[in-house]
């Protein structure tokens, strides 16, 4: 069972039994869904083109760092977190639909920070400070994004798909 499987899925107790720790409703952070619930938030995001977006960012900072990419990048608009595709659903259907969950709410925080260590790694290799660049990238942006992407694989696998 993955992290955010644990994280969604009801407790598996009887609610008759004495020996219940739980009411279903003190059960508000958990994420039950019906199938036809989560076939529509399946519609509304496509996880699989959100983790393939957000893999091309971080290999476009590799490129970057590496010296692969003339490509100018603007961090002013990089640590914008609800910019992006993923942002948006993040910000309004996603927050509409699953905002409640501390799940998601951990998941927006990782975007965020993802994006702010992104900007922070373009602003260090803008202002000559490629080792540093590198080594932020390399630490706590590669951290941050491998953290989106098993949150939105985990997303994916609680919603069913």
């Amino acid at each position: 069972m993955g992290f955010f499987s644990r994280l969604f899925k009801i407790k598996e107790q009887d609610p008759t039994s004495p020996d219940t720790t739980w009411a279903l409703e003190e059960n508000g952070s958990e994420l039950v869904l019906d199938a036809e619930y989560a076939s529509m938030l399946m519609t509304e995001i496509d996880i699989d083109a959100a983790v393939a977006s957000h893999e091309r960012w971080r290999l476009q900072l590799q490129d970057m760092v590496n010296g692969r990419s003339q490509e100018v990048m603007r961090p002013e608009r990089i640590c914008q977190d609800d910019r992006c595709d993923l942002g948006r659903w993040l910000y309004g259907t996603g927050k509409v639909r699953l905002g409640h969950f501390p799940a998601f709410a951990m998941l927006v925080a990782r975007h965020k920070y993802f994006h702010q260590q992104a900007a922070d790694v373009v602003t260090l290799f803008q202002a000559g400070e490629r080792q540093k660049a590198v080594q932020l990238l390399n630490s706590s942006c590669r951290h941050a994004s491998n953290q989106v992407l098993l949150l939105l694989k985990e997303l994916k696998r609680g919603l069913g798909r």
